[in-house]
Order: structure tokens, then C-alpha cells, then sequence
């Protein structure tokens, strides 16, 4: 058997974990899984001209979703930390990282890690 190439094992990481918060906030519409799947050809691109970057994979592929969700639906995930105020959506950190997770810039608080998301409540 074929070991399994690096890059596509983080690409496939990175898919599951962006379509597992998308479920967990019941939008995982066939067009919105679309967007994931641009995102990660995208990526797949990206880290064939930086292989360093594959650990990055994740929060890029988070981030590409959340800015393209952004043009063409809305902000998300709306935050649930704050309940006041205007909504907003969780920002993905470290922008350009390891680990990625969401979080409140408002608040300053860690809601789950990328892939993480559970309904409205906090994890």
C-alpha cells in the first residue's frame, strides 16, 4: 500500500474539519460545501508552491469559507459569546498558523478549534 502524500492528507483534514462546522451550524448546503471544495483546490495550488505551509492548511481552507460565505450569504459563524451589540462573525486565528481556532475579537475569547463548532453554545 501507498503511503499517503502529506498534502493531501492535510487537505482532506482541512475539508473535514471546515464541513464539521458547517454541520454544526446547519448550513452544509450543497453550495456552501462548493465553497469548501474551491477553497481546497485553491490550497492544493498554494502549497504546491509552499510546501512549508501544509500545517497552515487548515486555517486558510477556514478562513477562504468564512470570506466567501461573507460575499455571497453573510457573516459566519455569527459569534455566540456576544449577546449584545451588532452581530459578528468568529475570526480565525492564528491567521496564518498551526491550530487554528475560532474566536471572539470582541470579547478576546476562544469559542473551538477549527472543525470544533457544536450548535450555538460554546464548547
Amino acid at each position: 500500500m501507498d503511503a499517503i502524500d502529506p498534502l493531501e492528507q492535510a487537505l482532506h483534514a482541512a475539508r473535514a474539519l471546515v464541513i464539521a462546522d458547517l454541520v454544526a451550524r446547519e448550513v452544509a448546503e450543497a453550495e456552501v460545501v462548493s465553497l469548501v471544495e474551491e477553497a481546497v483546490a485553491h490550497r492544493r495550488w498554494w502549497v504546491e508552491q509552499w510546501p512549508d505551509g501544509v500545517e497552515y492548511v487548515a486555517g486558510l481552507v477556514a478562513q477562504d469559507v468564512q470570506d466567501s460565505l461573507l460575499e455571497r450569504y453573510g457573516r459566519w459563524p455569527l459569534c455566540p459569546v456576544c449577546g449584545s451589540g451588532d452581530p459578528h462573525a468568529l475570526d480565525v486565528e492564528p491567521e496564518l498558523g498551526p491550530d487554528p481556532h475560532r474566536v471572539c475579537g470582541k470579547a478576546g475569547v476562544v469559542v473551538a478549534p477549527v472543525g470544533g463548532l457544536t450548535g450555538t453554545d460554546l464548547t
